[in-house]
Order: structure tokens, then C-alpha cells, then sequence
């Protein structure tokens, strides 16, 4: 048993280095211009522009711009199509990877904040790798 557990953390903290990226401040800009593309093209309905911000793992999952699009429809509806949208602090996720918060105000009025996980591909350029979503309570924008 004590082999396993082991063997488990080496495991997840060799892993969790292989995916850590840290991104200098200077980044943020690259992050807000590709967020706020990739939420100007779900206004647009644009699916083929929306998919082309997803990293390569998000596109694994989501094999076409089709598919894709339905997944925001269905599971982010206030991501997809919202009043407002104001960029917040940068972070990191659970896997080391950069974050950049957005506040979203949804077309109900409800809050919510939005951690983006970016993914750092080999050119250099910075893809849209996974979205979590925290609805707010009784507090504004």
C-alpha cells in the first residue's frame, strides 16, 4: 500500500510540473485579446472563430467547430451570450496553468466569474484551454 501511495505522488507531482506554465504579466494582453475574440465570435455566431482560440486538448474533446459550439450553448449559456464582460486578476489552476479571470454579467443580470486556462503552444502563441465558471450571489460587476 505504501508503494502505491508513492507511486501515486510522483505521479501526480512529476505530472502537474510537465503541465505547469508560468506567464509573465505580459501575457495578460495576449490572454484578454484571445478571450475577448473568442467571446466576440459567440456573439457573432461565428463557431469556425470561436474554435480556432480552443487549444489542441479542447479540440480533442470537441472534434469541430459544430460540437464545440453546442457544448458553450448548452453549458455556458451566460459565457456564450452576455450583457457585459470585465477582465480580472491572472492565476493558476490546479495543473500550473496560467489563468486570466473574467467577470460576466449574463443576459439575466445574474454574475458570475469565469477562470480561462491557457495553454502555451509550441510556436509561442497562447490557446483557450478549459473555462471554469463560479456564479456570484447578490454581488455586482
Amino acid at each position: 500500500m505504501r508503494k502505491l501511495l508513492v507511486a501515486l505522488f510522483l505521479v501526480f507531482n512529476l505530472g502537474s510540473g510537465a503541465w505547469a506554465q508560468t506567464a509573465p504579466p505580459a501575457d495578460a494582453s495576449q490572454f484578454q485579446t484571445i478571450i475577448a475574440g473568442q467571446l466576440q465570435a459567440f456573439k457573432a455566431d461565428n463557431g469556425s472563430e470561436a474554435y480556432s482560440f480552443a487549444a489542441p486538448t479542447v479540440k480533442q474533446v470537441f472534434p469541430d467547430a459544430e460540437s464545440f459550439m453546442a457544448m458553450v450553448q448548452r453549458g455556458y449559456p451566460m459565457v456564450y451570450r452576455n450583457q457585459s464582460y470585465e477582465f480580472g486578476a491572472l492565476g493558476q489552476d490546479a495543473l500550473g496553468r496560467p489563468t486570466q479571470q473574467v467577470k460576466i454579467t449574463g443576459l439575466n443580470g445574474e454574475h458570475y466569474v469565469a477562470d480561462y486556462a491557457m495553454q502555451q503552444q509550441p510556436d509561442g502563441s497562447w490557446k483557450i484551454a478549459g473555462c471554469t465558471l463560479m456564479k456570484i450571489e447578490g454581488v455586482g460587476v
